[in-house]
């Protein structure tokens, strides 16, 4: 199997150093050992990790371009995907990796110190917290999502985070337009507009993968998000 160094330089265009690398490596390792104690992840071969995780995670670079001083935050982000790629790949980038779950927290801020990563910070809280929060709420050039939620639920955790100019990107699978149409309603309340939808191509999976890319055009309104629980389960459709 190809490396991820030639696999980043083939699909995306990224430019990673040795170093870089070995930081992969390393995030890896950490991953799967504490995969034994903490449910991260049901993926555990090494050259799966790499792909549907690693290399998924770069996947990112389709709709942005990268820039110093970035601010992103990852909603959601579980053992850190796809912040945590994107943060060793571009160290000039300033990534949150907020999680609701306290030991995924742990692990996280745990693989930012073994890999000396200054560029991050894990924030434990609810995506429906962190939205109203003084300098998270609007505070964002991108918000970045895989496998959180529906689109029409999505977006009221994502909106809320990013600057009126930002970008929010959610990951998604064979239902990404479905899921953009569904979510109409949602965007024009929250002051998104859906932009594109980009295939995604990766070594080896055949299942479909797509960015759907929303742009922020105006200020989301201050009642969103609602209470923790509520987009779940009353969707605004």
């Amino acid at each position: 199997m190809a490396t991820l160094i030639e696999q980043a330089a083939d699909y995306f265009q990224i430019k990673l150093m040795p170093e870089q690398a070995a930081q992969f490596e390393a995030y890896g390792r950490e991953l799967l050992d504490w995969n034994a104690r903490v449910n991260l992840t049901a993926i555990t071969e090494p050259d799966a990790v790499q792909v549907r995780h690693f290399l998924d995670s770069l996947s990112v670079v389709k709709a942005i371009r990268p820039y110093p001083k970035q601010r992103a935050i990852d909603v959601g982000t579980g053992a850190g995907f796809p912040g945590l790629p994107l943060a060793i790949a571009f160290p000039d980038m300033h990534v949150t990796l907020m999680e609701a779950t306290g030991k995924k927290v742990t692990f996280l801020a745990h693989v930012a110190q073994t890999l000396g990563l200054k560029n991050i910070d894990a924030l434990h809280a609810r995506a429906e917290e962190a939205g109203h929060m003084q300098g998270r709420r609007a505070a964002y050039d991108l918000v970045l999502a895989r496998s959180v939620a529906r689109l029409p639920s999505l977006v009221e955790y994502m909106l809320p985070l990013a600057r009126v100019g930002g970008k929010c990107i959610a990951m998604k699978g064979i239902t990404a337009e479905a899921e953009a149409t569904a979510a109409k309603r949602a965007l024009s309340l929250l002051g998104g507009r859906v932009n594109e939808i980009i295939p995604v191509e990766l070594p080896g999976v055949t299942e479909s993968h797509f960015l759907v890319v929303i742009e922020k055009i105006a200020p989301t309104p201050s009642a969103y998000p609602r209470k923790p629980g509520t987009p779940t389960q009353k969707p605004l459709v």
